[in-house]
């Protein structure tokens, strides 16, 4: 890879996410204006919606005939479970999910 290709990804990548954040502000306006009851809904719903996806996403795999080839993932989503109604804190309850299934699957204990 050049540096004339690595430069262009660095820039459309830089355009890519100035335009994600300047394009709300563009429909909506400032916060003077009240945001339409469609975003404000879809903004509720949609990040548990996203989470529930992801989590079937990662335990869609799972076979139930051994122990070993579930329980890991099970703890892990557990953890997460646990650690966000504890905390609150999506990327607290993310880290001690990840944490503990990356600490289940590397040393094998289960």
């Amino acid at each position: 890879m050049n540096i004339r290709y690595s430069l262009l990804i660095v820039l459309v990548t830089a355009i890519s996410t100035l335009a994600t954040r300047v394009v709300p502000f563009l429909l909506f306006g400032t916060a003077k204006q009240e945001v339409p009851r469609a975003i404000s809904y879809l903004g509720r719903v949609l990040p548990p919606a996203v989470m529930a996806a992801l989590v079937v996403y990662s335990v869609k795999h799972i076979s139930f005939l051994d122990h070993t080839l579930w329980m890991n993932e099970i703890i892990g989503v557990i953890v997460t479970a646990v650690v966000h109604l504890w905390r609150r804190n999506t990327l607290v309850s993310i880290a001690a999910g990840t944490g503990i299934y990356m600490v289940l699957v590397q040393t094998a204990l289960l």
